[in-house]
């Protein structure tokens, strides 16, 4: 009835008794701090806890025509492994590669990053774990990690629930930025190797892994892997950036592909002109034993697997023929497995994938 007070229910409401632990949040806070503190360079102002993140952007100022390019990505439901191995330290790796690398593509430098952890309950120790792997990622990649939010999501999320997500920035002098626009017939594709399956493809995975049961635990250690398939499964992303980067500076790079959602042969399409085709031979490479295991216990034909994961090849660069030679050696020299996989020919935009991957 209009103008009679209504009745109180139960005890007062609060941020607390809703699931929301501001305490928690604090705490996590203060956990990660010096984790991010090591990413920042001179050109990063002020530090963890302002409402923006800073940077000086002077060097960017004295460059003749800088190109800013931005990227953004999560690391879909590879959270949910992490999640069942409550091992969290390397989550935030897998977060950095699917962003900087993205922005490497067009040849830009990464210069900060942001990031996003929700959750259904803040536990600030894991939280704090999460954010180091995304520091260290940073580190590995050359950029800073200038801010971010912790977000608690109760009643959205259950209690051990989380998701991340990023964003980053990078800068490109305009005369240097790689494309399509570069790409010729008779270049060279050289692959870069993956470390296993990055952050794409977890829900056919967990699919697979759910349908085998037993037979395919996360603890189990199916052969020919040398470790638990868990172990196996949040193996990090490999982080291409400074990479990449270093054989920009070093050769006649036309552009970069990376692999990930999609498959080899739709990501490489990407950057490829309207005139030219990709030749690209499987017997170049051996994929890794998981991608075997998942397509035997999965019944997952060849095409549906090489349109889901990388199959081993975690980016390509694109490179004058004459230059094929120096960019196998100074990737080489840095450490990461590489090989010539196809090349460039005359052609309408197409990718051919051909021959078929040694025994």
């Amino acid at each position: 009835m209009t103008g009679q007070p209504q009745p109180v229910i139960g005890q007062p409401a609060s941020y607390a008794s809703a699931g929301v632990d501001i305490a928690a949040g604090d705490r996590a806070v203060e956990l990660m701090k010096a984790s991010v503190t090591r990413t920042a360079g001179p050109e990063v102002i002020g530090g963890i806890g302002g409402f923006a993140g800073l940077f000086d952007a002077a060097r960017v100022a004295r460059m003749r025509r800088p190109l800013l390019a931005t990227s953004t990505d999560g690391v879909g439901t590879k959270v949910v492994i992490a999640q069942r191995m409550r091992r969290y330290d390397s989550i935030g790796l897998d977060l950095v590669g699917m962003v900087v690398d993205d922005l490497v593509v067009c040849g830009a430098e990464p210069l900060f990053m942001t990031d996003y952890v929700v959750c259904g309950r803040v536990q600030p120790e894991r939280i704090a774990t999460i954010v180091t792997g995304i520091a260290d990622g940073c580190l590995t990649a050359g950029c800073a990690l200038v801010g971010g939010e912790t977000a608690e999501h109760p009643g959205h999320f259950g209690a051990d629930d989380f998701d991340l997500a990023g964003a980053a920035t990078g800068v490109v002098e305009a005369d240097r930025l790689l494309g399509p626009q570069r790409v010729r017939a008779g270049d060279a594709i050289i692959a870069m190797a993956s470390s296993g399956l990055h952050a794409n493809g977890f829900s056919l995975v967990r699919s697979i892994i759910d349908a085998a049961g037993a037979a395919l635990d996360l603890d189990s250690q199916p052969t020919g892997l040398g470790r638990t398939l868990g172990e196996e499964l949040l193996t990090p992303t490999r982080i291409y950036a400074r990479d990449c980067l270093a054989l920009a500076d070093s050769c006649a790079v036309r552009t970069f592909a990376h692999i990930t959602g999609g498959g080899l042969a739709a990501n490489l399409a990407r950057v490829l002109p309207p005139d030219a085709d990709a030749m690209v031979d499987r017997a170049s490479w051996q994929p890794a034993p998981v991608f075997r295991l998942l397509a035997e216990r999965g019944r997952v034909g060849a095409a549906e697997m090489e349109r889901v994961f990388n199959m081993g090849v975690g980016m390509l660069a694109v490179v004058d023929e004459d230059d094929r030679e120096a960019a196998l050696r100074l990737l080489t020299e840095r450490g990461l497995p590489a090989w010539v996989i196809g090349q460039v020919t005359a052609g309408t935009g197409r990718v051919r994938l051909t021959g078929q991957h040694p025994d």
